[in-house]
């Protein structure tokens, strides 16, 4: 059976999760008893599954699904295919996801689920397998109306596909509302590929309007899968320069700008940036964190930027695309700089949003344009991050961090005592 290969780091990422909680709870005066129910998990779902490879060969894997809390509705959040997944780190995902969902206003708490596993050294039928036998296993915890996964890190559209499928197998007729991120051949959403990499783009744009929204400023973007390859196809559509970006591997610099759109179809389509041959200078991936421009955008993992690396962090501004990618050491550091940080849970939250849209159009049977999709994306994030910014302005003694922790907690409280404890 496969392990996990880098604990520590993922450790961090829930270390870092109840950090923010804590410091929220102290703010805000809460309870011990409302502290304790936000730090507790209502379903930590463990399972060991048998796959079948393509050899005949039997393969165990360990996979996890966990609810943190539905008190606003079913629980909602990715399942992510990687060798570093650890329960710690699927903990700190879901809990992230509860506060997004309630920051943006929508009806559902948060989950996360993961498997151990590389999925780029399975083939496709082997894939197939281990996402329809990890279906079956947490199909007890799931459903349109319990627990609605989505792709994260790993899977994509047609794992979900798959999913969708196998669910639906069991109960003898199609559950389309059951997942979320779908094809749209199989009731998925219009805009949902795009979905975070766009809400990116609307946050940015609102966030520098005084100063000409996104056209003319320099951009580093680190990770360059769905979220960070997306938003900087759209950075360069809207005007901006997008000087350097990289994946686990490379990194890749101009001055003059990247041209994103071409290297996000190389990327889509099986190349790396290691095999580009368009212009720009071959970095230490590192380098992207440190990029002298105006706007970071990690987009990859968590707690890839710490106190040991934020000092030398240059850009005015930081907008999280990827969940918990800065640790709470490297937020003090920030906040003592001077330098905003849009937060995770409000940045990074166009792909929820979207899912929720695609939940709705499942239920209802039908199907919304993307034009619809895109405009009711960009209402509700901008009404997020106006809440959010008058929560705290700027140049008070929060930081944005702070205040959409702030509402999200507050709405999840709301929510737990309005409906009481059972029985």
């Amino acid at each position: 059976m496969q392990t996990t290969a880098q604990p520590e780091t993922q450790q961090t990422a829930l270390v870092s999760a109840l950090h923010q909680v804590h410091a929220a709870a102290d703010r805000l005066g809460l309870s011990d008893k409302h502290r304790e129910m936000l730090t507790s998990f209502k379903t930590v779902f463990q399972t060991e599954f048998p796959v079948e490879m393509d050899d005949r060969s039997i393969r165990v894997f360990c996979g996890y699904r966990v609810l943190h809390n539905n008190a606003r509705g079913p629980t909602k959040g990715g399942i992510r295919y990687d060798p570093a997944v650890t329960l710690d780190e699927v903990k700190a995902l879901s809990m992230w996801m509860t506060w997004k969902c309630a920051v943006v206003g929508l009806p559902f708490g948060g989950a996360k689920g993961g498997v151990i596993v590389d999925p780029r050294a399975l083939s496709t039928d082997e894939l197939q397998n281990l996402t329809r036998r990890y279906t079956s296993e947490i199909t007890p915890i799931i459903g349109p109306d319990r627990d609605i996964p989505a792709p994260d890190m790993g899977t994509n559209p047609q794992v979900m596909a798959w999913m969708m499928d196998t669910y639906s197998m069991g109960l003898g007729y199609t559950v389309p509302a059951v997942v979320t991120g779908k094809p749209v051949a199989v009731g998925g959403s219009e805009g949902r590929l795009d979905a975070t990499g766009r809400g990116l783009l609307y946050l940015l744009q609102e966030h520098l309007r005084e100063s000409g929204g996104v056209s003319g400023k320099s951009f580093a973007v680190q990770g360059f899968g769905n979220v960070g390859g997306v938003v900087s196809r759209l950075l360069r559509q809207s005007g901006a320069r997008v000087e350097y970006v990289s994946d686990i591997a490379t990194g890749l610099s101009n001055p003059q700008g990247i041209d994103t759109a071409s290297l996000f179809a190389h990327v889509q389509a099986g190349g790396s940036l290691a095999d580009w041959r368009g212009e720009g200078e071959r970095i230490d991936p590192a380098e992207v964190l440190e990029a002298d421009v105006d706007v970071l955008i990690p987009a990859a993992t968590e707690g890839v930027i710490t106190a040991d690396n934020a000092p030398f962090v240059r850009a005015s501004l930081i907008i999280e695309g990827a969940n918990g990618p800065l640790t709470p050491d490297a937020d003090a550091i920030f906040m003592e700089r001077g330098i905003p940080v849009i937060p995770d849970i409000l940045a990074n939250a166009g792909g929820v949003t979207v899912s929720y849209f695609e939940w709705v159009q499942a239920r209802q049977y039908l199907h919304w344009s993307e034009q619809q999709v895109n405009e009711e994306l960009h209402r509700l994030l901008l009404d997020a991050y106006r809440k959010v910014s008058s929560r705290c302005p700027i140049g008070g003694d929060c930081s944005m961090r702070e205040a959409a922790q702030w509402i999200g907690i507050e709405r999840v409280i709301e929510a737990m005592d309005l409906r009481g404890i059972f029985p």
